[in-house]
């Protein structure tokens, strides 16, 4: 497939290799069973050294489509010299793993994600484990029975998940010869989240931590994080302290202002805190009891609407805007049986 420029008439899920940028290409790998359908990893080349932005997920279909890709730019699978993972997600990290065990690739991965990948690798521990703690405080005991039935029997898959070859940290970052890339960490989604700032070309990948049609969830991730929200928002800040670039994000189209994305995000997720401490006032007392006073999606959908993972993250991210609004002072927090409680300052 020969590559094709980027157009926001098309599709940003149709599969081919688009050319964003001078040695810089967009290309869309699909996701089995997932909302979000594909996710982006971005080819970085000067022609004769390939280095990856993210991986995909490891599949057949996805390996292939990444293949024929990288065919249109006369480049083979076996020519990544490494993939940089913005972070530790099946989606971002595992085709990584499966390519590096056929060519050998090195694979480089933010440094607090080891917490995380160490805990999906461990076979005794159940899916969702920590996600499933959450919903206990939040007081989501119908969810937790649902979702219980639906893990059940479920073994975790550690097949795909290895160590990486190299622990990213911040700061500049070499890349093909001459080309730097500044590693800086954003954490909020995730624990380990990087993003990728190549400021001589005016470009950021930002994988998920700022996304043009969508918020990311929140400390989504085995090892759990006392306020994600809090380290979202701050991030959030840090990148718009940086200087603009475009925006290369893992869903979705390039956009042209990290910045003004960013201000979206920013004031969407106080409207959420606004939101949900008035949830209180309307009679909630847990996370859950919010999550179901509050609309949903750019649909405005109930909870009970959604299926039980996507009820999973918004209860989650629910009581991810009550523990914020409780460290702040704004709130008033207590547990009892170990369910957390909030109210009025």
């Amino acid at each position: 497939m020969e590559p094709l420029a980027e157009d926001a008439t098309r599709s940003w899920t149709e599969p081919g290799i688009y050319d964003v940028a001078p040695g810089v290409y967009r290309i869309p790998l699909p996701l089995p069973n997932d909302g979000l359908r594909a996710v982006n990893v971005y080819a970085i080349t000067d022609g004769t050294e390939l280095v990856m932005i993210d991986s995909g997920w490891a599949l057949d279909e996805a390996r292939d489509l990444l293949q024929a890709a990288l065919k249109g730019i006369g480049a083979e699978l076996g020519d990544i010299s490494q993939f940089l993972v913005t972070h530790v997600h099946r989606d971002h990290y595992t085709q990584a793993v499966a390519l590096r065990r056929e060519f050998g690739n090195r694979v480089a991965l933010g440094e607090l994600e080891r917490t995380s990948l160490e805990l999906t690798m461990d076979t005794n521990r159940g899916p969702a484990t920590t996600q499933l703690d959450l919903l206990t405080q939040s007081g989501a005991e119908p969810l937790l029975v649902e979702l219980r039935n639906f893990f059940a029997g479920e073994q975790p898959e550690t097949s795909v998940w290895e160590l990486p070859d190299e622990w990213l940290t911040p700061g500049r970052r070499t890349v093909l010869g001459s080309r730097a890339l500044d590693i800086v960490h954003t954490p909020g989604h995730t624990a380990g989240h990087v993003v990728f700032d190549d400021g001589a070309a005016g470009l950021m990948f930002t994988g998920d931590h700022v996304l043009p049609r969508i918020t990311p969830s929140i400390g989504f991730q085995p090892g759990a994080t006392e306020l994600p929200l809090r380290d979202f928002l701050d991030s959030l800040r840090l990148v718009r302290g940086m200087p603009d670039r475009r925006m290369l994000p893992a869903h979705g189209l390039v956009s042209p202002s990290v910045h003004a994305r960013i201000d979206e995000l920013l004031a969407h997720h106080e409207d959420r805190l606004e939101r949900s401490a008035r949830a209180l006032s309307e009679g909630a007392s847990t996370a859950y009891e919010a999550a179901s006073k509050l609309t949903w999606t750019r649909h405005q959908r109930k909870l009970a609407e959604m299926d039980p993972f996507n009820q999973m993250l918004a209860v989650t991210e629910t009581k991810a805007h009550l523990d914020l609004l409780a460290y702040q002072g704004k709130l008033k927090m207590s547990e009892v049986d170990g369910v957390r409680h909030y109210a009025a300052a």
